[in-house]
């Protein structure tokens, strides 16, 4: 079977069949940054994940404040559960370092970081989320971009 074959065969396990059929999760690991403190809050959040339907395995590095949730679940009602427990929790914010596109430079959000990992920076953010750039007006006063920028020959 050459590309082109397997790329047809490809093609035709991701395109539907045409049955009306309800969508089937995917297994998938969700990670998650939760705030715990002791081992009451990092049972109580442990439980909390368990509970929810599809859940396979839930892992929690309390020295990281990591919480890796494996199962048919989705991530936004992963993260709902979490912050249910009344925890600061948000999907896992950092990348392992050797994974960002080099050379990379350090910023102050990445010192939160744990080790090896640097914070990821989202561009592909979705539309539920609202974001608000502040941008420094020193860099945009040098910019190329900028039509009003000082230019210094």
């Amino acid at each position: 079977m050459g590309i082109s074959g397997t790329l047809e065969y490809l093609s035709d396990l991701m395109s539907s069949s045409g049955h009306k059929h309800k969508k089937r999760k995917q297994l998938q690991t969700v990670e998650l940054k939760v705030r715990m403190d002791c081992d009451g809050c990092e049972l109580k959040v442990k439980k909390a994940l368990s509970s929810l339907n599809g859940v396979k395995s839930v892992n929690i590095n309390r020295k990281q404040q990591k919480v890796t949730v494996t199962g048919y679940v989705e991530a936004n009602k992963v993260l709902k559960k979490a912050k249910s427990t009344g925890k600061k929790a948000e999907i896992w914010p950092y990348v392992p370092y050797n994974l960002v596109a080099q050379p990379y430079a350090v910023t102050a959000y990445d010192k939160k970081a744990p080790p090896g990992y640097v914070r990821k920076v989202d561009n592909n953010v979705s539309s539920t989320a609202t974001v608000t750039r502040y941008e420094d007006p020193y860099i945009t006063m040098f910019s190329d971009e900028n039509p009003n920028a000082c230019s210094v020959m």
